[in-house]
């Protein structure tokens, strides 16, 4: 059982509001200080903060419009700790290592969004089965995750950054990959049993809310065989 997109509610608007201040700030501080990239880095993110306005904005009919504000206001969360803590520690102190705690967490959040974003595109078709759901969740994770390198290899090569440490570019890309399947793994665990009422305070309408999807899901298959029978039967 999926939450709908629905209206925005206060607290969630606010904490979006928050933590795009807080970026923008971060942004110019870095900017003040000499570093033009983590200007241009908190620009990106305060536009990735909007994504969930977009959809609604531009989705018309679309499907996109049924992704939930929650999912935003989790990349909104990861946005702000990836930037403005993960940044900073690396260009600003000696501790290298937050970027293992930022790819476990991209890859538990984008194996959760990967489910319910599935079941949203499949959605007028019927419900997705929870193992096909857990497949995609965890290839979507997968995919971003690959995305991701091969963006940091890029702004390496075309910019001369340092995003892969290039003493040790190949174990860096590797434990991020490793990290992001752990975080993954774990995610579409979780995810599959929440939204299949294995675990979970409202487990009991889950599985009742399941139960009459597959209802739904078999009368139509019925319906559907009578009418092919009668068509059969017509000629």
């Amino acid at each position: 059982m999926i939450q709908n997109a629905g209206v925005l509610p206060k607290f969630h608007k606010i904490l979006w509001i928050v933590l795009r201040i807080i970026i923008i700030l971060w942004g110019i501080y870095g900017l003040l200080n000499g570093s033009v990239v983590e200007f241009l880095e908190a620009i990106f993110a305060v536009i990735f903060t909007h994504l969930w306005d977009f959809f609604q904005i531009f989705g018309t009919r679309s499907f996109i419009i049924e992704v939930p504000y929650s999912s935003q206001t989790a990349l909104n969360i990861f946005i702000f700790v990836a930037v403005v803590i993960g940044s900073t520690l690396n260009n600003r102190t000696t501790f290298h290592h937050f970027d293992i705690f930022t790819h476990f967490v991209a890859g538990f959040s984008s194996a959760w969004f990967g489910y319910d974003f599935a079941n949203i595109i499949h959605r007028k078709r019927g419900v997705l089965g929870p193992g096909l759901s857990a497949f995609i969740s965890l290839t979507f994770a997968i995919t971003l995750s690959v995305g991701w390198e091969i963006y940091e290899f890029s702004m390496d090569s075309i910019y001369g950054l340092d995003l892969q440490i290039r003493e040790s570019g190949v174990t860096d890309t590797m434990v991020d990959f490793i990290m992001c399947a752990i975080g993954a793994v774990i995610g579409m665990l979780l995810i599959t049993f929440l939204r299949n009422g294995m675990i979970g305070k409202n487990k009991e309408k889950v599985k009742e809310f399941n139960k009459e999807q597959e209802r739904v899901r078999l009368l139509k298959e019925e319906l559907y065989a009578e009418y092919i029978e009668n068509q059969k039967k017509g000629e």
